[in-house]
C-alpha cells in the first residue's frame, strides 16, 4: 500500500508513528489503531523485513510437561545469567495469551495428528515449546498482520520511505544533552525514496521497530535493509541505548560466500537429529557442550569458530542424511530447496555451514511498558534491550518478546498526554539549504566495506583487546569522514544507512 504525500505542505500529522514493519511494528499498530490514526513507515516493501525471513518459531510454554519456569530456566542460563529476571517471568508468563492473539489475528501453526500445536525443540530448551509453520514461521505471521493491517482503515502504510531522524526539542532551537531529563520526541523527518522529497510526520507517540544491525558485517542472515537504523536515530535523538557488545551469531548458515544475505538453516533442524561434524568427521560439539549440537547458540558458534581456526577451513558440516526424507522435505521444504539449488541433497550429502551475524541482543533501553528514556518514544523488538536475552537471545524467543512489548507499549502509549500539538507549528521542514548531489558514490561504498571488514576482522565471534583497538582507531577516522560527507551531501538512503551503520 502506498500513501500519496501532498510535496506543497510537506507535513502531515498522526496520532501514533510505527517506525518499521516487521511483527513489533504490525502488532503493535494494529492494536493501537484503537485509540488513534497510525503510519506506517517502512523501508521496504512491507513484507521485507526479518520477521518474514525467521524460519524456526515463536517459543512459548502450551502444554505439559514443559513449564514457566523451565521455560524462564532455560531463557536465562541461554543469556548467561545477565538476564532482567522480572523481563524474563514476564514475557514467558504473557507469551501463551499473545500466541493466541497472533492466532486470532490469521497465524496459522502445524499442528499434530491430535490435533495440537506441534512443538518443536530448539538449542538451549530443556522441552518442546517452539510452535512453527513448517520450516517459514515468520512468513506466514508477517501474511497474517499485513492482511489486518491492510483491512484496518486506521493506519496508513507508507512503503519505501526511509526515517532519516527523530524530532525533539533539538529542532527548534533548544540545546539537547545527554544530562537532559524532559526530552521529547514529536515524530521523525522521512525520505520517501521514490519521489526523492523529505517530510515531516509529527506524531503524539513514536514507536521505533526498525529490527537489528546485521549489516555492521560482512556475513549476515538479516536482509540488506537491516542497518541499525532505529538504534543510531534513538542514539542521535540521546536516548539511552545499551548492552551492544551482545551480538548473537547464528551458527548455521549455509556456506555459500558469493550469497548475501546468508542463507539461515534454523536451529529445528538441529532438534530434528542434525548434527554438526569438523571436517575430521567428528561430533565436535560434545567437546565443548554436553548438550551437543543443540547446546545455546552462543556456545556452539564459538565452538564452530575455534574448530574452523584450528583446521584452515571457512566452514564445517551439518550432518542431516540420518533424517528421513519424508521429514526434510515436509518439515523443512525451505532449506531443502535451497540446498537442491546448489547441488546438494540433504539425505545424501553434508551441508557446509558457518555462523553468521544474526540478532542485536542489546539496543535502546526500555522499560517493560517499551517506554525509552525520551518521552512519547517507544521501541520493541530487535530494535530494543529490554533485559530480556542477557547476553545470548534463546532461539525463538525473539518473535515472542516482539508480540509481548508491543502489546505492552499499546496499552502504556494508548494512556499517554502529548505535548506535541501546542509546538506542532514551530517544528521546521527539513533543512537541506546549501548540500548538493553527491557524485563520488565511491565514498560510500568503500566506506561501507571497510566498516563491514573492521567488524568481521576485529569485532567477531571471539574478540580481544588490541582488535578491539585497532577497529575502535579505524571507525573514529571513517565516522567524522562520514558526518562531514552527510552534512554537505543531499540526502540519500546509502549515505543515511552508511552513517548508521557506523553510529552502531
Amino acid at each position: 500500500m502506498y500513501v500519496c504525500i501532498n510535496y506543497e505542505i510537506m507535513k502531515v500529522e498522526f496520532d501514533f508513528l510505527v517506525v518499521g514493519s516487521g511483527i513489533a511494528g504490525l502488532f503493535y499498530a494494529i492494536e493501537i489503531s484503537k485509540f488513534g490514526k497510525v503510519a506506517i513507515i517502512s523501508k521496504t516493501r512491507i513484507d521485507d523485513t526479518t520477521t518474514a525471513k525467521a524460519q524456526g518459531g515463536i517459543a512459548s510454554v502450551l502444554y505439559n510437561p514443559d513449564s514457566y519456569e523451565k521455560h524462564i530456566n532455560d531463557t536465562i542460563s541461554a543469556g548467561s545469567v545477565l538476564n532482567n529476571r522480572d523481563v524474563v517471568e514476564i514475557v514467558v508468563k504473557e507469551g501463551p495469551d499473545r500466541i493466541y492473539d497472533l492466532i486470532n489475528i490469521g497465524t496459522k501453526f502445524d499442528k499434530n495428528r491430535d490435533g495440537l500445536y506441534d512443538l518443536n525443540k530448539e538449542g538451549g530448551h530443556s522441552e518442546k515449546r517452539v510452535l512453527h509453520y513448517k520450516d517459514k514461521t515468520g512468513e506466514e505471521i508477517q501474511r497474517a498482520l499485513i492482511d489486518e493491517v491492510y483491512n484496518n482503515p486506521n493506519i496508513s502504510v507508507y512503503e519505501n520511505n526511509f526515517a532519516i531522524e527523530l524530532i525533539t526539542q533539538h529542532h527548534l532551537g533548544q540545546e539537547v544533552t545527554r544530562a537532559k531529563k524532559d526530552i521529547e520526541c514529536y515524530g521523525a523527518y522521512v525520505l520517501d525514496m521514490k519521489k526523492e522529497k523529505i517530510f515531516t510526520v509529527i506524531a503524539g507517540t513514536t514507536f521505533i521497530a526498525t529490527g537489528g544491525c546485521g549489516n555492521v558485517y560482512l556475513h549476515t542472515t538479516n536482509p540488506p535493509s537491516i542497518s541499525g537504523d532505529g538504534i543510531a536515530m534513538a542514539y542521535r535523538a540521546k536516548a539511552t541505548v545499551e548492552n551492544m557488545e551482545f551480538v548473537q551469531f547464528h551458527p548455521t548458515s549455509l556456506y555459500d560466500p558469493e550469497k548475501k544475505p546468508s542463507f539461515l538453516i534454523t536451529e529445528a533442524l538441529r532438534g530434528a537429529g542434525a548434527i554438526l561434524l569438523n571436517q575430521n568427521m567428528e561430533d565436535f560439539c560434545l567437546q565443548y557442550d554436553k548438550r551437543g549440537s543443540l547446546a545455546p547458540r552462543d556456545i556452539v558458534a564459538r565452538a564452530i569458530d575455534n574448530e574452523m581456526k584450528t583446521s584452515g577451513e571457512n566452514f564445517v558440516f551439518l550432518d542431516a542424511r540420518h533424517i528421513s526424507k519424508w521429514v526434510l522435505k515436509s518439515h523443512f521444504p525451505t532449506i531443502y530447496n535451497r540446498c537442491r539449488e546448489i547441488g546438494l541433497d540433504m539425505k545424501e550429502d553434508l551441508i557446509p555451514i558457518t555462523p553468521a551475524a544474526h540478532y542485536m541482543c542489546g539496543g535502546i533501553k526500555t522499560d517493560v511498558e517499551g517506554r525509552t528514556s525520551i518521552k512519547n518514544l517507544y521501541a520493541a523488538g530487535e530494535v530494543a534491550s529490554t533485559g530480556l536475552h542477557g547476553a545470548n537471545r534463546l532461539a525463538s524467543n525473539s518473535l515472542l518478546e516482539a508480540v509481548v512489548f508491543s502489546h505492552r507499549a499499546a496499552k502504556a502509549s494508548s494512556e499517554e498526554q502529548h505535548a506535541y500539538k501546542n509546538i506542532k507549528d514551530q517544528i521546521p521542514d527539513w533543512n537541506d539549504e546549501g548540500t548538493i548531489q553527491n557524485e563520488e558514490l565511491v565514498l560510500i561504498t568503500q566506506s561501507l566495506r571497510e566498516v563491514q571488514q573492521i567488524m568481521s576482522n576485529y569485532v567477531g565471534i571471539v574478540r580481544s583487546d588490541l582488535r578491539l583497538q585497532r577497529a575502535l582507531d579505524r571507525l573514529h577516522i571513517i565516522y567524522r569522514e562520514t558526518e562531514e560527507l552527510f552534512k554537505t551531501s543531499k540526502v540519500t538512503l546509502s549515505i543515511c544507512e552508511l552513517r548508521n551503520i557506523i553510529n552502531v
